[in-house]
């Protein structure tokens, strides 16, 4: 059985099919591993989406910031912005189905076996992997009660706090979690968030530096699989943390990576039309 991860789709599956056939990816015996973002944005939002509830006994997933929030227009229509490119995925016939499967995602993968986690943005470099794993439990668990998720989603959005605080309940916890593992670039060693900066691992703001990079990062010896990040390029200087955010949505690359051997295939995808 061979593991494949991929980058952010963003609703771009005829690149991603290009590279499945190229590593001949047979779902009967295979896995693929997407680190969340799987829609919005690209033109085929849908279709990826139907495309990988199709092969799902055969993917892992973790939740990107575009996942959360389609399900939150799905709850809350207002909630979709001008440059989204959901309303096909809202409007379909499967669209129920499709949104209580996102539901049941996880924002954090651990494989025990090969000591690697996955996860859409990152682990805040305060966090050791068992806390991370626990605090994202908060979140799924919020995501799949139908008595919690409505809460959850009218709290969801926003940059504050900044910080984590072990003191932190209710909502605004579960927003910060939910900050750190679907829209973190650059933090303090503390794990102070910086959520506006988005240029590469070289600008960050005085003070911060790329969640990645902090010196006693408590997460160290986890290999990390990460996507969110498209200006890093899938570049990353720190060894045992891959980025495969490539830009495929803005006309760059897709890129899917063998876990166990890392050897990474790239698709070059066609601008956004």
């Amino acid at each position: 059985m061979a593991v494949y991860a991929v980058g952010d789709l963003q609703g771009c599956l005829d690149p991603l099919k290009r590279l499945l056939d190229k590593v001949a990816f047979d779902p009967a015996h295979d896995q693929l591993w997407s680190v969340g973002d799987l829609v919005n944005r690209g033109p085929q939002s849908l279709e990826t989406l139907r495309f990988l509830y199709a092969i799902r006994d055969s993917l892992v997933c973790t939740l990107g910031n575009h996942d959360l929030h389609l399900i939150a227009a799905w709850y809350n229509i207002e909630r979709l912005k001008k440059g989204d490119t959901l309303r096909e995925v809202l409007d379909a016939p499967d669209a129920p189905e499709l949104v209580q499967w996102l539901r049941g995602q996880k924002l954090l993968h651990y494989d025990e076996l090969r000591n690697i986690a996955m996860v859409h943005a990152g682990i805040p470099p305060n966090w050791t992997l068992g806390k991370a794993l626990g605090y994202a439990a908060e979140v799924e668990n919020a995501l799949r009660d139908d008595n919690l998720i409505t809460a959850y989603l009218d709290g969801m959005y926003g940059n504050e706090p900044a910080k984590w605080s072990k003191d932190l309940s209710g909502v605004t916890r579960l927003r910060v979690i939910t900050n750190y593992f679907t829209r973190m670039r650059f933090c303090t060693r503390e794990g102070k968030l910086d959520l506006k900066g988005k240029e590469g691992a070289d600008n960050a703001p005085p003070g911060y530096a790329p969640w990645f990079s902090h010196k006693g990062r408590r997460s160290r010896h986890v290999r990390i699989v990460f996507g969110h990040w498209a200006a890093l390029e899938g570049r990353c200087n720190e060894p045992g943390v891959f980025a495969l955010d490539t830009g495929c949505v803005w006309g760059n690359a897709m890129t899917l990576m063998n876990v166990d051997t890392l050897q990474l295939h790239r698709c070059k995808c066609s601008p956004n039309p």
